[in-house]
């Protein structure tokens, strides 16, 4: 089946659906649970965005979500291992048109965790650079609406650009 590319325009009901996967999320992780954040586009105010939960959780060993994936099925996760990225657990739900994505890095992983939050600040911080984003992003979708690697590649070079600058802004102090 196809991923249909989708993107909406910003919507209070985001909130509400990362808190109510935050508390299932934190039931099955528990203690080994260090940080959980609401990241991608649905988590920055006034953004465009396909309407899926990015959802960022911090553990204290990547053992502690591996030993968990039947849990994780049972709630309807697939759970996709790295996918991709090193040291990433990544599970998603919703199927081909997903609804939520899980990204779960060790604590001590700052670099791919810092990057995602420093991203979705600076957007919050810069409007015009989230305006501009939210209007690549609707853009791709008129012109890829099932074609979800081409969106992704026309969003590439921005989104570089985007996380440089985030970065070199990028101050520190989260905790998890």
């Amino acid at each position: 089946m196809v991923q249909h590319v989708i993107v909406k325009g910003p919507s209070p009901e985001y909130k509400r659906l990362f808190d109510r996967e935050a508390h299932l999320l934190h039931a099955i992780l528990g203690t080994h649970l260090t940080g959980i954040f609401h990241i991608g586009s649905t988590a920055v105010p006034h953004l465009y965005a396909k309407p899926v939960i990015d959802i960022l959780i911090a553990v204290d060993t990547l053992k502690a979500a591996d030993v968990r994936q039947g849990i994780f099925e049972k709630a309807g996760y697939e759970y996709l291992g790295e996918f991709g990225i090193e040291g990433r657990r990544y599970l998603r739900k919703g199927g081909d048109e997903r609804t939520h994505q899980v990204h779960i890095f060790d604590r001590a992983d700052r670099l791919n965790i810092d990057r995602h939050l420093a991203v979705r600040d600076y957007l919050i911080r810069h409007p015009e650079m989230r305006d501009a984003y939210g209007l690549l992003k609707c853009d791709l979708a008129l012109r890829f609406p099932l074609d979800i690697a081409a969106y992704c590649e026309g969003k590439a070079e921005f989104m570089q650009e985007l996380e440089k600058r985030a970065l070199e802004e990028f101050r520190g102090g989260y905790s998890y």
